[in-house]
């Protein structure tokens, strides 16, 4: 197999590895060296930077219906292209073909968004005679690109949430410096290239390769107005605390409960635990984690449950019906194999699962660890569900709200009533009735509260995010007598 190239992309040049450091880039499935990315200097992080802020006068010029055909090109192009990405992301992440093939679907679709919502920057006009003082006045209000986003993105959806980023960035007429995770730069480098393709002018979005400092030097600059990240609750302290005077969209983790009421489809419960808990090897921030089930119905859906999990099948993410692959490194793997090593000495019982080969660790089902084990209480991002029990649905409430992190939420009832006292009581971004809390639309707004971020993504939301007010106030010439 021929290696592929990750390259930074800075004002207009793909930067070789020619004088520059370079990281293999291995498969996570097969231990395979697949390529290299070239990681950038410090001299191509504030080119990039430079080149974003000079352009962002022009880009925001493109008209709305020229931004807006590009985006819809690219996501065209995407369609065309859809195997070949998908099992890129595939090769590179140890992501199964069935998930990454739907991944790429969304971001088809993320692009088409982005588009259509280009078009909708709409603003309003404002009489000025609410006032005593604004007879003779109105204000025009609309919507103006920040400038300059500062775009980084995770591994574990990495084309998808590049396009969160992007699309709406320039969707809006902003420019873009993109630094995407160092796990998946390969699918990021592809994916620019078809951008350009597509017609992006080279100009609006530059990209950086990395670690934490090429990070830190683009979230404290100057000439960033908007950061926009997908990771972890660490990184976005240490953002917050480099970020200074400009605004900070955070989209971070969680341990997203689902509620599973007396009354629920037991069957139809398990099937979707099973498929929303365990794909992408549970690395996606609402992935089912904590699953609180009356107590009237714990063992019958824990043994339902086990049944529908050893029904996946765990291998190779480039065969077309594994459901499990690996995660994204033997060191998440082994962090993995510890929390679920250590909520059993904690009197936890493992149903089926918890073992691991190499990058990989058997879809994991635990019953009854206490809520101070890290599977419950922190993010595990891995393939481990554990089961609570509760009595009634207050205590349901208070449990699920028991948590640092509030992204989403699931629960699976009959009862109308019960499901509204659950919706509403939860300190979440969302909460799906009758479904797991591993559901997301892309033109919803997905965001969370505490731990679980800032602000919201999906494509409109972004963009309202993406955009600031702007205010044009006439004035008319008093009235002669």
């Amino acid at each position: 197999m021929s290696k592929q190239s990750a390259n930074p992309f800075v004002n207009g040049v793909w930067i070789t590895s020619d004088d520059r450091q370079t990281v293999d880039i291995t498969s996570p499935y097969s231990g395979e060296v697949i390529g290299y990315q070239v990681l950038a200097t410090t001299v191509d992080v504030e080119q990039a930077l430079q080149t974003v802020h000079e352009a962002k006068d022009e880009i925001a010029s493109i008209p709305t219906y020229e931004r807006a055909r590009i985006l819809k090109k690219a996501s065209s192009l995407l369609e065309l292209q859809k195997e070949r990405f998908a099992k890129l992301i595939s090769l590179e992440l140890g992501k199964p073909l069935k998930n990454t093939m739907d991944e790429v679907s969304r971001s088809i679709e993320t692009l088409e968004l982005s588009g259509e919502e280009a078009k909708r920057l709409v603003g309003e006009t404002i009489p000025g005679d609410a006032s005593e003082r604004g007879g003779q006045s109105y204000a025009s209000v609309f919507r103006v690109p920040v400038g300059v986003v500062a775009a980084i993105t995770p591994f574990n959806a990495p084309l998808n949430l590049v396009c969160h980023k992007i699309g709406p960035a320039f969707a809006a007429g902003n420019t873009t410096i993109l630094k995407p995770a160092p796990q998946t730069t390969l699918i990021a480098t592809e994916f620019l290239k078809l951008l350009h393709e597509a017609g992006l002018p080279e100009n609006a979005v530059n990209m950086v390769l990395g670690g934490v400092e090429v990070g830190q030097q683009i979230v404290k600059d100057g000439r960033v107005n908007i950061i926009s990240f997908t990771g972890g609750t660490v990184a976005s302290k240490n953002i917050c605390e480099l970020a200074g005077m400009k605004k900070v969209l955070l989209e971070l983790g969680g341990n997203a409960p689902t509620v599973v009421h007396e009354d629920a489809d037991v069957i139809e419960v398990a099937k979707q635990v099973a498929k929303t808990g365990f794909s992408n090897s549970g690395q996606s921030c609402i992935s089912v984690q904590r699953l609180y089930v009356h107590r009237s119905i714990v063992n019958t859906l824990t043994e339902t449950l086990k049944e529908e999990i050893l029904k996946l099948k765990v291998g190779d993410p480039l065969l077309p019906d594994t459901d499990v692959g690996t995660l994204v490194d033997v060191k998440a793997a082994n962090r993995i194999r510890e929390w679920i090593d250590e909520a059993v000495k904690a009197g936890a019982t493992i149903v089926c699962g918890g073992e691991q080969k190499g990058a990989s660790v058997s879809p994991t089902l635990l019953i009854n660890p206490p809520k101070t084990a890290n599977v419950v209480c922190q993010e595990v991002f891995g393939p481990v569900v554990s089961i609570l029990t509760y009595d009634t649905i207050d205590e349901a409430i208070a449990e699920a709200n028991d948590s640092d992190f509030g992204l989403q939420a699931g629960i699976f009832t009959n009862q109308m009533d019960t499901a509204y006292k659950f919706a509403n009581a939860l300190h979440t971004g969302g909460v799906i009735i009758n479904g797991t809390s591993n559901f997301r639309l892309d033109h919803w707004p997905y965001g969370g509260v505490k731990n679980s971020g800032i602000g919201r993504e999906g494509p409109h939301y972004a963009i309202q995010e993406m955009t600031e007010t702007k205010m044009i106030v006439f004035q008319l010439p008093s009235k002669q007598t």
